[in-house]
């Protein structure tokens, strides 16, 4: 498994990423953990989680399980801490299920994180992000509806050089080694740039946005940000909430998929996005490729890509994914993914 840098901080991770926010619901422990067990064996060394997980759905009482399951197995594996790059999240404002929503601050980081060190049975996170910003994101299928103007820039500056100054602190207790963002945009992650290089707090290493051949928002202005700043993209969803696999065509809707539990995929399921995903599988069959692993292959080749994140509900789903490690997609497979993304640009 090829390893790339995270951001700016010495540290390398796996080209892919565990995911894991169906640990708790869809997944239980002993599947989850032996999940964790085959990853590492096949090479990946990054796993990412969240205080919010699991999902599908979130819930008041299982906010905290999938850290517990991952815990689990951090005590029980106590040795290996160091050959995994563990990455978890604060949630962002409005998150009613912890802290009654409210923001991130200075003053929320410290215990949120100590919550997480608890359930995760670990002294330290390798990489602490925030879920989402404080001010909304224009992510999940908000991009047309965003509505920035009602927004105080002064006081989002002052609140950014607040919770830098915390996870400063923490950086020198030596509980967090590194700081990323999720669902943030160009101005944001330019400011939280700008703020560190103040000297306020650590540098953003890395950004977790939603990236798929269905979902290309960050091609533009991030990618750019991304490339320039060494903020490496840890795109979530690749494999489009399942869409890109093929099993939701012609209506199917498997027992125990996500579509089954989510009936329209957070606002992913449209009128357009099954005659995208049949374009892209059409591709995949002409060249005797498997859709996931062109989907993956493809995440892998963009400029601006750190680590592809998935999940599995099975280990025959993981294991299934991990092939897509040793694709190289040809010119040819890149040209005709290109054309295909010309046709069906805004699938939703």
């Amino acid at each position: 498994m090829k390893r790339r840098p995270l951001g700016r901080t010495g540290m390398t991770v796996s080209e892919l990423c565990l995911g894991t926010m169906t640990f708790g619901t869809q997944t239980a422990q002993e599947q989850a953990h032996a999940q964790i067990d085959h990853a590492l064996a096949a090479g990946i060394n990054f796993i990412d989680t969240a205080e919010m997980y699991p999902v599908n759905p979130v819930s008041k009482e299982t906010i905290g399980r999938t850290e517990e399951i991952i815990g689990a197995w951090n005590a029980a594996n106590s040795a290996r801490r160091g050959d995994v790059i563990l990455a978890t999240k604060h949630s962002g404002s409005g998150m009613a299920h912890v802290r009654d929503g409210a923001p991130i601050s200075g003053a929320t980081i410290r215990a949120t994180l100590e919550a997480s060190l608890k359930r995760l049975r670990t002294d330290y996170v390798d990489l602490y992000q925030f879920h989402w910003p404080n001010r909304g994101s224009y992510m999940f299928r908000q991009n047309w509806s965003y509505d920035p103007s009602g927004q105080d820039p002064a006081a989002i500056r002052e609140n950014m050089i607040d919770c830098l100054e915390a996870l400063q602190r923490e950086v020198d207790r030596g509980t967090i080694r590194a700081f990323g963002l999720s669902n943030e945009s160009a101005w944001g992650t330019a400011h939280w740039l700008r703020l560190a290089e103040a000297g306020h707090g650590p540098r953003v290493a890395s950004i977790q946005n939603e990236y798929s051949l269905l979902c290309r928002l960050f091609d533009t202005d991030m990618a750019e940000l991304s490339v320039n700043e060494e903020v490496g993209l840890m795109a979530f969803s690749p494999l489009a909430a399942g869409l890109l696999t093929g099993k939701y065509q012609g209506g199917q809707v498997p027992q125990g998929s996500r579509m089954s539990l989510v009936p329209e995929l957070g606002g992913r399921k449209s009128a357009r996005v099954f005659g995208a995903v049949e374009a892209y599988l059409d591709i995949a069959r002409r060249h005797g490729i498997d859709p996931v692993h062109m989907a993956l292959a493809w995440a892998l080749t963009r400029p601006f890509m750190m680590s592809a994140i998935f999940g599995a509900t099975t280990l025959a789903q993981l294991d299934h994914a991990l092939g897509a490690a040793e694709v190289t997609l040809s010119e040819e497979i890149l040209g005709e993914i290109a054309a295909a993304h010309k046709a069906h640009p805004f699938p939703y």
